[in-house]
């Protein structure tokens, strides 16, 4: 590894903003807290924030080393929990008060980066290993000049703190390239936004940077993301990441008036605001759980929920279709106002029924529930192993449900159980996963979907199949009525043991013979196998980074290939 050094840039990074009229209002969820993953927190005290702690297991990472010779799997237990407030989302927060006159905002945010580059040495430390991570406070650093109008005038430090940043990332572009998700397109996103503000100043290096991001999006947005709008990752979190993104690199370039992006570019960016539209739940703005959630969320500029995904839906449609996706007024279009952009234009269509086959969704909608089916198309390594996953909502609950990923860096059996198929509502064979777990991060034997239906209106209704790598076959076919739903699943192969989960909105539920009933879900129970059984069990979830929560789960024991009704009212 090549060494690259620098010295610490020294002075206030933001001037006092001038006064603007008609500002949104501010974001003040980091006046008296520091927050983790949107949902944990802890009380901010006078001093700045200990940037090598880790609040879940009061480990510190490492600050001298080079960042190249620190283990990815060390020291503090799962770095994220150290990476995230250097991932600078207060930043954000704090530049939307500053914006309004707070001169106390002011002060910690000049006072923490200060802190921040002092106890982060250039290239030094845990908060340095990751190219990723500094790509996240080059946006959020950009983010802030805009809101506070200073990204045309910045302050000399500024300047030097984002050329430090490019510097670290540059090197080990092809190794964010070669992992085929969020990484290259949030090091290229940094690369572009950052190497065009400092060839503004006449930084010598700035126009390679620039020309290097802007190649690299490019590629990123045609490679990553399918015609459909199905993103790699196979993961709402990580699409809504790669999504919000490109819509900050969008704002940039019209901002700076820079050259635009291809139409394959826009073309692709369209399509993946309308996969992510198709799936989130408008009385809540929650989506399906589905695919690994790292708790990554990035421009926090107002204060809805880490799982409320309406502001990113929203700027992203404004950017790239020309519309509002979401009709109420809400916060969702603040960030539109403290991004330049206006909200006063046609409103999107309302989402319906579609197929995104390349990714391998079906996505059923009606005036009162949604449920995803989840399918084995895979061109980049799958996560999870979910195959045939159903997800149920109605009436904004989400009735069946996934159970996420919980950590980057759990115990074995913690990991191997939140990817697992025991995690999904589908069915397990013999006791395993239905792809063979390689590592901690990969699956094998990706089985290829078979006898696919997309759905056809007007009986809303899809289908999908598989067979594993031993001989395990399932087909599930989903109809979605107004007041419930129907799923039918036929399955053979030779297995001593098999079974099928519903995994379902906290709350309390009996059983009545083969019918399970809540308050917001009766289930009913048909099977050709004459010696099912059905039990009401508990299993995990986590819908925040780090965050777990116990769940009940309906188990439907079966001994021989058969063919499964479940029947669902709402």
């Amino acid at each position: 590894m090549q060494r690259i050094v620098a010295d610490v840039p020294a002075g206030p990074l933001f001037a006092t903003p001038q006064a603007r009229p008609g500002l949104p209002p501010p974001n003040r969820r980091w006046t008296d807290r520091l927050w983790w993953f949107g949902w944990f927190s802890m009380k901010r005290s006078e001093g700045t924030p200990d940037w090598h702690l880790n609040p879940f297991t009061n480990a510190r990472g490492d600050r001298t080393r080079p960042w190249w010779t620190i283990p990815d799997f060390a020291g503090s237990g799962d770095i994220k929990g150290v990476w995230e407030l250097s991932r600078f989302g207060w930043l954000a927060s704090c530049a939307t008060q500053a914006a309004h006159g707070d001169t106390k905002a002011l002060a910690t945010i000049n006072h923490w980066l200060q802190s921040w580059l002092q106890d982060n040495p250039p290239y030094r430390g845990v908060n340095w290993k990751c190219g990723q991570e500094a790509a996240l406070r080059v946006i959020h650093l950009m983010a802030a000049a805009l809101v506070l109008d200073q990204d045309r005038t910045p302050q000399p430090t500024l300047a030097a703190t984002i050329a430090l940043h490019l510097k670290r990332i540059a090197p080990t572009m092809s190794y964010a390239i070669g992992q085929d998700n969020n990484h290259g397109t949030s090091e290229a996103a940094a690369m572009f936004i950052g190497g065009s503000f400092l060839s503004a100043l006449g930084w010598r290096e700035a126009r390679t940077w620039a020309r290097t991001g802007r190649r690299w999006l490019e590629n990123r947005a045609r490679h990553l993301i399918a015609p459909d709008g199905s993103f790699s990752q196979y993961s709402i979190v990580y699409h809504r990441l790669m999504l919000d993104t490109f819509s900050f690199v969008e704002v940039w370039r019209r901002r700076h008036d820079l050259a635009p992006f291809s139409a394959t570019m826009r073309n692709r960016l369209d399509a993946a605001t309308a996969w992510l539209d198709g799936m989130v739940e408008r009385t809540s703005g929650d989506t399906p759980n589905l695919g690994a959630n790292d708790g990554a969320h990035i421009l926090p500029l107002t204060e809805t929920d880490y799982r409320d995904f309406r502001p990113s839906l929203q700027l992203a449609s404004v950017l790239f279709r020309g519309q509002r996706a979401i009709k109420d007024a809400g916060p969702w279009d603040d960030q539109l106002h403290w991004l330049g952009l206006s909200s006063a234009i046609e409103l999107a269509p309302e989402p319906v029924s579609a197929s995104f086959d390349n990714g391998g969704f079906h996505v059923l909608r009606n005036d009162r529930a949604m449920a995803c089916l989840r399918y084995p198309r895979f061109r980049f390594r799958p996560s999870q192993s979910d195959l045939l996953h159903l997800d149920l909502w109605a009436d904004g609950r989400n009735l069946l449900r996934d159970a996420g990923s919980f950590s980057y860096n759990a115990a074995p059996d913690i990991s191997a159980y939140f990817a697992g198929t025991a995690a999904h509502n589908s069915i397990e064979f013999n006791g395993r996963d239905q792809m063979p777990r390689l590592s901690r991060f990969l699956f094998g034997a990706w089985p290829k979907a078979r006898e696919v239906r997309s759905i056809r209106n007007p009986d809303n209704r899809c289908a999908a199949a598989f067979t594993d790598d031993r001989g395990m076959f399932h087909h599930r076919n989903v109809s979605l009525q107004p007041d419930g739903f129907t799923c039918v699943d036929t399955i053979s192969g030779p297995f001593d043991n098999a079974i099928l989960r519903w995994r379902l909105l906290p709350g309390l539920y009996q059983l009545e013979g083969h019918h399970l009933i809540g308050a917001h879900l009766r289930l009913s129970i048909s099977c050709d196998d004459p010696n099912f059984t059905m039990h009401l069990t508990t299993g995990a979830e986590s819908r925040y980074y780090l965050h777990q929560a116990e769940i009940p789960v309906l188990e439907i024991r079966l001994k021989r290939p058969c063919r499964i009704d479940t029947t669902g009212k709402f």
